[in-house]
């Protein structure tokens, strides 16, 4: 039986189009560059150095946040206390919930700035002729991963209204995704439309969902159209960084 593996996650480099608090910047260190520490530092004389060798690549990281491309973010990053008890870090996740039976629910055709309702949500689900059992780990499609990249990505996209995300917790999903930039509607837009409907219980609706019940998302993930409905397994394992509100993660479907 021969297995199958997508990928499912956003390259990490630096791209022009996203907010300046989000610009990835990776600095790479040639061989060359090692050879002369190599020498200076450790003290080893180019006599000694193996036979065509000039040295190691070496690569850094810098202003690159947790939630800056595909990640998975811990109940810690929708406060303090989840459920009334103090909320997980990202290290403190049990692994067991980042693996499990995949299902993808097609929600493409939402417009901008328009939420995905449990409606919408459920006629996917009818349609397959998928029942979410508890442990699956559910991917809301929207084909804005298209946007990665361009200054549209963020500002533009569907979201998760609070319901439908409770809806899916109430079915024993712990881990759900989505292929844009965040999981709720824009930023920019649901700032926006608080004030314009003077409702302070409107800003971040699905994320806040996570302070009363404990679920993770992850956001930015992208190739969802490549997937089946169902059929497949996913892992979605973060870096341990402790205390972390969320961890940048190499996720990955896996088809038999």
């Amino acid at each position: 039986m021969q297995t199958k593996i997508i990928d499912l996650s956003k390259p990490i480099q630096y791209n022009t189009g996203d907010p300046w608090f989000m610009k990835v910047k990776i600095k790479h260190k040639s061989h060359k560059k090692s050879h002369w520490l190599i020498r200076l530092a450790l003290g080893l004389p180019l006599k000694l150095f193996p036979e065509n060798w000039i040295g190691w690549a070496d690569d850094s990281i810098k202003n690159m946040g947790l939630h800056a491309t595909t990640h998975i973010d811990a109940p810690w990053h929708y406060g303090p206390v989840v459920e009334g008890k103090p909320a997980k870090t990202i290290d403190q996740i049990p692994l067991e919930w980042c693996y499990g039976n995949g299902i993808v629910i097609d929600c493409s055709h939402k417009e901008d700035f328009v939420a995905i309702t449990i409606d919408d949500l459920k006629k996917d689900l009818d349609k397959n002729g998928i029942i979410i059992q508890p442990g699956n780990i559910v991917l809301i499609r929207t084909d804005r991963d298209k946007l990665m990249g361009t200054p549209d990505f963020p500002n533009k996209g569907t979201g998760m209204s609070r319901e439908a995300t409770e809806w899916l917790i109430d079915q024993g999903v712990k881990v759900m995704g989505i292929d844009q930039w965040g999981w709720d509607l824009p930023l920019k837009f649901m700032a926006k439309r608080a004030k314009e409907l003077n409702d302070p219980e409107y800003f971040w609706e699905g994320h806040r969902v996570g302070i009363d019940k404990e679920y993770l998302h992850m956001e930015q993930l992208t190739n969802l159209a490549a997937l089946p409905s169902s059929g497949f397994k996913i892992c979605v394992f973060p870096l341990k960084i402790v205390g972390g509100s969320a961890a940048p993660a190499r996720v990955v479907a896996i088809i038999e």
